[in-house]
């Protein structure tokens, strides 16, 4: 599987935006997805995940209530729609996907560890 993440960009705080992560591979459907993002000089961390059937997500708590994580499995494309963007929200946004979970569909990881699979990321600032 092979993770192509795009839709980053500059917007001012209180703004929005929508990341997709398209993926290549037949069996992209049957893997859990999550958003990862990592800021200058911190480590990279959890943001959202979703099983691949999208029946279980799960959000960091400083995202929680602002970011919505959703997958058209048809499109085997998974979206991280991020609202009432703040300044501490910029970094680089990295889309993951996991096998782990093929027959489970209720399973997601916030773990990146359980990730075998990294999109190249995209940057999203947010100015004051």
């Amino acid at each position: 599987v092979q993770l192509q993440a795009s839709g980053g960009g500059l917007v001012q705080a209180g703004g929005s935006l929508r990341l997709s992560c398209a993926a290549s591979g037949r069996t992209f459907s049957r893997y859990a997805s999550g958003w990862f993002r990592q800021a200058p000089g911190k480590e990279r961390e959890f943001v959202a995940a979703t099983s691949w059937s999208a029946i279980n997500t799960g959000y960091a708590d400083s995202v929680k209530g602002r970011f919505t994580i959703s997958r058209d499995n048809a499109k085997n494309t998974v979206y991280l729609q991020m609202s009432s963007l703040k300044p501490e929200d910029t970094a680089v946004y990295y889309c993951a996907a996991s096998d782990s979970a093929y027959y489970s569909r209720s399973t997601y990881y916030t773990d990146s560890d359980r990730y075998g699979y990294w999109g190249q990321g995209t940057q999203v600032t947010v100015s004051s």
